[in-house]
């Protein structure tokens, strides 16, 4: 009688653990280099750069950083070019500069990292915007709004009649 096995896995598989002990090795390594080193790319002059999160790839040869620009000067927004709108500019200071400041330095970093951790291979260094802090402050205004606020209103008052 032939045994039915279904090697087909169900649903996303997430990283495994070595991956994300690997990201948060390099996370913190990073953080480490980005306080201690005199970076010279005028995109990150005076600019404090928080990494959320590192993603490594299943072979840990690649990491992708999530970071999120923090300072004075860092101003959110990329602007439309007047002459053509479907061509934007990054401002100058903007989180996009940011990351494309480090992008450049990538290799740089990638060298001091390899000089800190303890892994066979040092990885290939992507830096993205971490988008979620966007998400939390969109959601802190949704939660703002009078409207909503009416509606939470209702809903503890129905689950406090329930409980009751």
């Amino acid at each position: 009688m032939k045994r039915h096995t279904d090697n087909k896995k169900s649903g996303p598989v997430g990283p495994s653990q070595r991956q994300l002990r690997a990201g948060e090795l390099i996370r913190h390594a990073l953080v480490d280099i980005l306080r201690g080193e005199e970076l010279v790319d005028p995109a990150l002059a005076g600019i404090s750069v928080t990494i959320s999160e590192v993603r490594m790839s299943a072979d840990l040869k690649h990491a992708i950083c999530f970071v999120e620009p923090l300072g004075a000067s860092v101003t959110p927004q990329v602007e439309r070019e007047p002459s053509s709108p479907s061509r934007t500019v990054v401002v100058p200071g903007s989180p996009a500069e940011v990351v494309a400041g480090l992008n450049r330095l990538s290799k740089f970093l990638r060298g001091r990292l390899a000089k800190v951790i303890d892994m066979k291979f040092t990885p290939d260094l992507k830096f993205l915007h971490d988008e979620t802090f966007n998400s939390a402050t969109y959601m802190d205004r949704l939660f703002a709004d009078p409207r909503v606020q009416q509606d939470v209103r209702r809903l503890s008052d129905v689950a406090e009649d329930e409980e009751n």
